[in-house]
Parts: structure tokens; sequence; C-alpha cells
């Protein structure tokens, strides 16, 4: 445990599909290591994890991740058959709802702020109030996959185009250091990434088998339609997207550097790779471990001035 415990923590969860699932493991270790958790910015699948957590669901959302199937995540992509988007997302929403309940982000127990990107106006969102589901379904709307989400009168997709890891939501917050979980690392060799050849499960319980047959109900829709799908377009959308994210957040992090940085590899895992959960989570709790017992050794020196002045993005609005 680190020297100086019970820290105060604003925590910065990263856009990475399914390797933010890591996100899980970092919480997990700061917790069990004496920091608070008092406040959440987060964008795409970070804005997910963290309204979970917000919500005091983590550990049921958790139990639910590690035992969905490809069959599973497959039923849940709600096929849309738009030009804006293949999946419009509401049978995630709907499958989260009925795992944590409705929310209202100003009644959360901490401080929550989820991303989004207004495409048409060029402008970065920050949803701070209001429906948490609203929040995430808006936040993780990655273009092309998901149809974007009409929110106030504003379509927004995926908060991470504009900015993956969103560290500026944090910079008034009276916490003792800032933690930005970057989903986006350098790559990795297989062996480093796969420290721990066991998995963790879970065994079957009335939660879970109440979620199971809620994913099953919906999953009728998907096996009933006899529709096929060739994702290899999709693939290299979402590649081209997370490079260019990847590029935005090595600006982001060179403007605004956070105390801390966990960088979870970007080749991980693929976006869609839910399945891997139990090793994503360990993953994240692995490098968690890592970096802030490194950071602690170092009795948490703050990081020096930013080096480079980067101008490239516009004021986000607050809607």
């Amino acid at each position: 445990m680190p020297t100086t415990s019970m820290k105060t923590v604003s925590l910065v969860l990263g856009s990475g599909g399914a390797r933010g699932l890591a996100h899980i493991g970092v919480i997990h270790w700061l917790e069990e290591n004496g920091y608070k958790i008092c406040s959440i910015a987060g964008s795409s699948i970070g804005a997910v994890i963290g309204g979970i957590y917000a919500a005091g669901k983590l550990d049921e959302y958790e139990q639910w991740v590690c035992s969905i199937t490809k069959v599973d995540i497959v039923s849940l992509l709600d096929l849309s058959w738009d030009m804006s988007g293949l999946v419009r997302g509401d049978k995630i929403i709907n499958t989260l709802i009925n795992l944590v309940g409705e929310q209202l982000i100003e009644n959360l127990p901490i401080s929550y702020t989820a991303i989004a990107t207004d495409l048409r106006n060029e402008k970065e969102i920050r949803i701070n109030s209001g429906s948490l589901f609203d929040a995430m379904r808006a936040s993780f709307s990655i273009p092309l996959l998901f149809t974007p989400f009409s929110y106030k009168g504003v379509d927004l997709v995926d908060g991470g185009i504009l900015n993956p890891v969103p560290i500026e939501p944090t910079f008034d917050d009276k916490t003792d250091i800032t933690i930005a979980v970057n989903l986006g690392g350098p790559a990795e060799s297989p062996e480093n990434l796969s420290d721990s050849k066991i998995a963790p499960t879970f065994s079957s319980t009335p939660f879970h088998e109440k979620i199971t047959s809620f994913i099953n109900h919906l999953r009728q829709s998907v096996t009933s339609s006899g529709h096929n799908r060739d994702w290899g377009a999709y693939d290299i959308a979402i590649g081209a997207l997370e490079a260019m994210q990847n590029t935005i957040t090595r600006q982001k992090l060179a403007a605004y550097p956070p105390d801390i940085v966990i960088e979870i590899a970007r080749n991980a895992c693929q976006t869609l790779e839910f399945d891997r959960a139990a090793e994503m989570i360990e993953l994240g709790h692995r490098k968690a471990k890592e970096c802030l017992s490194q950071a602690a050794k170092q009795e948490w020196n703050r990081s020096g001035s930013c080096q480079d002045t980067c101008n490239f993005d516009p004021e986000p609005i607050d809607i």
C-alpha cells in the first residue's frame, strides 16, 4: 500500500472500446490501496464504466460482463440499417438500465462528467447533469458503428473524437491528484499483455440469471432476422478513428499533463472483444499497481510544466 493513504483522486477514463474494461481493474486497485475517487470524467467506454462506478453498481456490472460470450455481444448490437450508423444502441442502454436502474447525474455520490461530440458545430460537449444513461449513450456513439444520439436537440457522437482522455473537466477539482487512464498506449508484446494465465470467474447468481434472461429475450430478434453483415469496412474505419484519437491523446497529455498516466496498450484487445473482460480487468489492475507503486516511491512528484502549447481544438460548450 502507498505510504500516503486516502489520497483523493480525480479519475479520467479514456475511450477505447473493450480495452476500457481495464478501467475496472484500475478502480479496484485504487480502492484496495486507500485512494478515494471523488471525481470522474470519461469518454466513450470511460463514461460508461465511470458512470456505473459512480452509481455504485460496478461489482454487479463486472459479474455480468465477465460472463458474457461473443453471442451475447452480437445480441446486444441492435442493427439499424441506417445510413448514419450500423447499430442503434438501444439494447445496450436497456441492459445497463436493467442492471443499474435509472439514475440522474446530479444525484450521484461523486462528481461525474461524460464527454460527447457535436460534429455539426465541431464542439466538445460536457454532460454533467440529467439522465446518466443519456450521457453514456451520447458518449459511446462511435461514428459509423452507432447512430448519433439526439440530446437536447443536438446530434451527438463519441466523445473520443475530440477528447479521448478528458482531463480538462477535472481542473477545478479540489482533489489531491489527477489520474488518467489512456487506452491508446504503445503496443506491447503478447507476453507483456498476458502476465497471468488464470482469469477470474464468477458463479451464477440470481442477479446474473436475471441479466442473462433479459439478454436471451433481446437475442431472439437477432437470431430470427437471419441478417449477416461484413464488418471489414467498419474494422478499417474504427482503426482509422483510433489512430486519430491516439494522436489527439498524445497532444492532450502534453498540453494538460495529469499527475499520473496509466497506459493500456492499444493492441491489448479489439474494440468489440468484450468477451475478454476478465483478462482486461486483470491487465488494468496490474498496470495500476505498476504505475502507482512506482509513483509512490517517487513521493508523487508532480509532472513538469507543459513543453508544448497546443491550440488545436475549439473551446468546449456545456448544454
